[in-house]
């Protein structure tokens, strides 16, 4: 116990020494870091004290601790406080000078893009639904009519988790399911936004993760005519009256009939034929009617009830607007080319 007070008094009166931060922070080394200062020594101490002083001891310790160590704190506030008035009295401060502008964040070109669609489905009475990037293989192919060795599989490439069964979705229509089943037997008009991944080979055209929307509609009376005037509509919007828009006849397991929509790509832009693949369109979206069998599993009887579908690539859709020539630098986190936007 005699040691203690000694310790105190003794540390008590070095702090009161300790003329500057520098000074302060030795202080504390010496006497209170761990493992090695002396306090945290003499408190680590208790086990060996005999057993009937043992608990005035550890309590005598404790109070020595808390103690230096708020005498510290306060010694370093101090410290600190007495530097600032000093460097204030050095160079003084003009606050009648205007104030420095701060550095304001800018939106990706992928979220502007992501907004922007959302702005005009929203106008055009979609609602937006999330679902879940992580899915399983019965929800991303499955119940989207693509059972185990389905050959359409071979369209996605795939990357899977450690977990068996689990996976990165490929696209953004396993959210068709998760809307289904919670709204079911309601009308639906909604869009999905959410990233995908792929394992594919890294190009000016194609990425392993991109953003992607999905569409779907469904009640008593949709159409494929539905379907072409919502995506003209959306593409005007999007891209203007004079923009050329394609629809070409395609495939896709959970669409039938299926369609994908190609925009003109400038012809007076020198990577025209390299991005189109000499054919002067890109493709945007892929669509069609939803399939009886994906109905079916989202609860709706396809007797009673059809819907269209669609997907579209955020990133092709902002390479079309602003003629970007590779969908790589959307990842690049290049600062050249995110504050042009």
């Amino acid at each position: 116990m005699t040691d203690l007070d000694e310790l105190l008094s003794r540390a008590q009166s070095e702090l009161a020494a300790s003329s500057d931060e520098a000074a302060l922070r030795a202080w504390h080394k010496r006497y209170l870091h761990k493992p090695a200062g002396e306090v945290e020594v003499a408190v680590r101490a208790v086990s060996s004290v005999p057993g009937d002083k043992r608990k005035e001891y550890g309590q005598k310790a404790n109070q020595v601790k808390t103690a230096l160590t708020q005498a510290y704190e306060q010694a370093l506030d101090a410290e600190k406080e007495k530097a600032l008035e000093a460097s204030l009295a050095a160079t003084p401060l003009d606050v009648t000078l205007p104030g420095r502008t701060p550095a304001v964040g800018r939106l990706h070109p992928s979220t502007q893009a992501l907004r922007r669609i959302a702005g005009i489905f929203a106008e055009m009475g979609f609602q937006i639904f999330r679902s879940r990037e992580v899915e399983d293989d019965e929800l991303n192919f499955g119940l989207l009519n693509m059972p185990a060795h389905h050959p359409a599989r071979d369209m996605w490439d795939t990357l899977y988790t450690t977990t068996p069964g689990v996976l990165l979705r490929t696209h953004t229509s396993p959210g068709q399911i998760h809307v289904m089943r919670q709204v079911c037997p309601k009308p639906i008009r909604v869009i999905l936004p959410g990233m995908c991944y792929r394992k594919e080979q890294v190009t000016t055209r194609h990425e392993m993760m991109f953003n992607q929307v999905e569409g779907l509609a469904v009640g008593e009376r949709i159409t494929l005519a539905d379907l072409k005037g919502t995506l003209l509509t959306f593409a005007r919007r999007m891209f203007g009256p004079d923009r050329q828009i394609r629809i070409r006849s395609s495939y896709f397991p959970f669409t039938e009939p299926s369609i994908e929509v190609d925009v003109d790509w400038p012809r007076d832009d020198p990577n025209c034929d390299r991005l189109t693949k000499g054919t002067g369109w890109l493709e945007i979206a892929g669509a069609g009617m939803v399939h009886p069998t994906v109905l079916r599993n989202g609860g709706y009887d396809p007797a009673k009830f059809s819907g269209f579908a669609f997907g579209m690539g955020v990133e092709r859709t902002v390479m079309l607007l602003h003629a970007i020539d590779d969908i790589r630098q959307f990842w690049r986190n290049d600062l050249r080319f995110l504050r042009q936007f």
